[in-house]
């Protein structure tokens, strides 16, 4: 069972989750956005990242990994 968080809950702990991985420091997550046919689970996704100093291959990695983790214990509602 997941917890539910709202979309600036969720991005803030999307945001924190993705700047602890190394060279993603000055990587932001604007916002996450509701997947339209999900229902429960991962119904939600991060659609935008903004880089800032960080490297594209960094911050591509990892979001997938931070959307994994984060995807297993919160719903969005």
């Amino acid at each position: 069972m997941t917890d539910a968080k709202n979309q600036d809950e969720l991005a803030r702990l999307a945001e924190d989750a993705l700047r602890a991985h190394p060279g993603c420091e000055t990587a932001r997550v604007p916002v996450v956005t509701a997947l339209p046919d999900a229902q429960i689970g991962r119904n939600w996704e991060i659609p935008h990242v903004v880089l800032g100093d960080s490297l594209i291959s960094d911050v591509d990695r990892a979001v997938m990994s931070v959307h994994r983790r984060l995807g297993r214990k919160f719903h969005l509602v």
